[in-house]
């Protein structure tokens, strides 16, 4: 596998992201519905370093549905692990973080806990297929202490061209 992030120390696990992508949303309409609808809608997104790379930030743009989000991701040098942190516009708050690491096949997982619809919820986020033109994220709800999971929304990423 030719991984973009080869021999990069924990630190730099989301240096692959940096840049700008598109992306294709592939999304159930009900989260918890395994039988539920998808839909489908593109974005496009920015991602920028911070603290040297141990941290990054990217803003997310989804005309079609009328939002932008964001993820804020730091690295903690205790523990060595990340915290995702998501927030939209359609609520304007910060959703409970995930915290994970990449493995040293390159897929990373992150998992928290959160509510849906009322109902507790486990989260976790995938990420893998990971190059330097692509990524795909992956986020599945456990609502039976992880012994099953639901995926719930995909996003393959393309890096945009430059020039």
């Amino acid at each position: 596998m030719n991984d973009a992030r080869d021999n990069a120390p924990a630190a730099h696990g989301f240096d692959f992201f940096h840049g700008d992508w598109d992306v294709a949303h592939r999304r159930r309409t009900d989260f918890l519905d395994p039988d539920g609808d998808w839909e489908e809608f593109p974005a496009v997104t920015r991602c920028r370093p911070l603290f040297g790379g141990a941290a990054n930030i990217d803003e997310m743009d989804v005309p079609s549905r009328g939002w932008t989000g964001l993820t804020l991701r730091l690295f903690d040098v205790e523990s060595e692990l990340w915290s995702l942190n998501w927030s939209s516009s359609r609520s304007g708050r910060l959703f409970p973080p995930v915290f994970g690491e990449f493995g040293p096949d390159g897929r990373g997982e992150f998992h928290g806990d959160d509510t849906h619809d009322g109902k507790d919820v486990r989260v976790r986020f995938v990420w893998s297929g990971i190059s330097e033109t692509t990524a795909r994220w992956e986020q599945a709800f456990s609502v039976d202490g992880e012994k099953t999971w639901l995926t719930n929304w995909t996003m393959d990423f393309t890096r945009r061209e430059t020039g």
